[in-house]
C-alpha cells in the first residue's frame, strides 16, 4: 500500500489563509446583522417619539379617542414624599392641556395628609380651572375623602360620592408623644442644648412648655381658619353650616350631600357617561420615577431632620 500523501508547505498554508478568510467573512455578516438590527431599532424609537409629539399616542402608549373623560387618582396620604402635590399637578395639568379632553375626573381616596401639598393642588385646580372655563373638574370619592382630601375636593366643580363614602374631617391636628414621667422611673435624664429659645419646640422628651402649647394652638388655628375659607369659597351656597360641620367629625357620602359637602351620589363611569358624557375614559395619572420618588423622600427626611415639629408633625387627618 502507498503511504498518504503529506501536506506540503504550501497547501497548509493555503488551508490557514481560507479558514481566516472564511472567518472574516462570518464576522463581517454578523457585525452587518447588529448594524442593521440598532439602525431598526433606532427608526423605531426615532417613530414613536414623532407619533407622541403629534398627539396621536400618550407616553403609555394608549390611542386617545377623539374626545374623552381625562382621569386623574389622588391615591393615599397627601405628602411630599408619598402622593404630592407636585405628581397631581402634573397629572392635572396634562389633562386639561389635551384639547380631547371634555371632562376631568379627579378620583379621589385620601385621608389627608400636609396641608401645604393639599393647598398647592386646590390652588392649582382654581387655576386651571380658570383658564379652561370650559372643562369641568368633578371629584369622585371612593372610600374616604378626608381633611387634607377634602380639602383638594372643594376646589372641584361638583363633588360625587358614594353612599357609604367617609367625607369630612374639616380640622387640623398636631400629634406627637411625651415621655417625661417613664423617663423620671427609668432614672434616665434628658440633655437638650439649643442655640435659641424655642429651637426644642415641644420635644417629646422634655416637660411642656405652656407658652410653646399655646404657640402651637394658635398656629392650628390659624390652619383651621384656612381650611373653613376652602370649604366655604368652594361649596359656596350649596354648604348648610351646622355647629359641628368644621369640628374635625366624618360623614357617609349620603349625609354629606345633605349638608352640601357632596352633590350627588356617582363613581367615575356614571360621572364620566352622565354628566361629562365622553364615556371613553384616559388615564392622565402621573407615575414618579424611581429618581423622583427618592428625592421627595430624602427632602422629606431632611425636612424631618432640621426640624422641631419632626415629632410633632402638623396634618390635615
Amino acid at each position: 500500500m502507498s503511504e498518504p500523501e503529506k501536506s506540503s508547505p504550501a497547501n497548509w498554508e493555503r488551508d490557514v489563509l481560507e479558514k481566516l478568510a472564511l472567518s472574516a467573512v462570518q464576522e463581517q455578516r454578523r457585525s452587518r446583522h447588529w448594524s442593521i438590527l440598532f439602525k431598526t431599532l433606532g427608526f423605531l424609537y426615532l417613530f414613536i417619539v414623532l407619533f407622541l409629539a403629534a398627539g396621536w399616542f400618550r407616553s403609555d402608549g394608549v390611542s386617545l379617542p377623539k374626545a374623552h373623560t381625562a382621569l386623574v387618582d389622588l391615591q393615599g396620604v397627601i405628602a411630599a414624599d408619598q402622593t404630592s402635590a407636585d405628581s397631581v399637578i402634573g397629572s392635572l395639568q396634562g389633562a386639561f392641556e389635551d384639547k380631547k379632553t371634555k371632562g376631568v375626573i379627579l378620583r379621589i381616596n385620601s385621608p389627608g395628609g400636609s396641608p401645604v401639598q393639599a393647598g398647592q393642588i386646590y390652588d392649582e385646580i382654581k387655576r386651571l380651572r380658570a383658564k379652561y372655563p370650559k372643562t369641568p373638574l368633578y371629584a369622585v370619592v371612593d372610600d374616604i375623602c378626608a381633611s387634607g382630601g377634602y380639602y383638594v375636593a372643594a376646589g372641584a366643580d361638583r363633588i360625587f360620592v358614594d353612599k357609604a363614602s367617609i367625607v369630612g374631617s374639616i380640622g387640623v391636628l398636631m400629634n406627637g408623644f411625651g415621655f417625661t414621667e417613664a423617663m423620671q422611673k427609668l432614672g434616665v435624664e434628658r440633655r437638650l442644648l439649643t442655640a435659641g429659645e424655642n429651637k426644642g419646640f415641644l420635644d417629646p422628651f422634655s416637660p411642656v412648655d405652656p407658652k410653646q402649647q399655646a404657640f402651637a394652638r394658635q398656629m392650628l388655628e390659624e390652619i383651621h381658619a384656612q381650611f373653613i375659607g376652602v370649604v366655604r369659597e368652594g361649596r359656596g351656597k350649596r354648604l348648610k353650616e351646622t355647629p359641628e360641620m368644621f369640628s374635625g367629625l366624618v360623614w357617609s357620602g349620603e349625609k354629606s350631600i345633605q349638608l352640601g359637602l357632596a352633590d350627588g351620589l356617582g363613581n367615575v363611569e356614571s360621572v364620566a357617561r352622565d354628566v361629562i358624557k365622553a364615556e371613553d375614559i384616559v388615564d392622565y395619572t402621573r407615575q414618579d420615577s424611581l429618581v423622583e420618588r427618592i428625592a421627595g423622600r430624602l427632602g422629606a427626611t431632611m425636612a424631618k431632620t432640621w426640624s422641631p415639629f419632626d415629632k410633632a408633625g402638623v396634618s390635615l387627618r
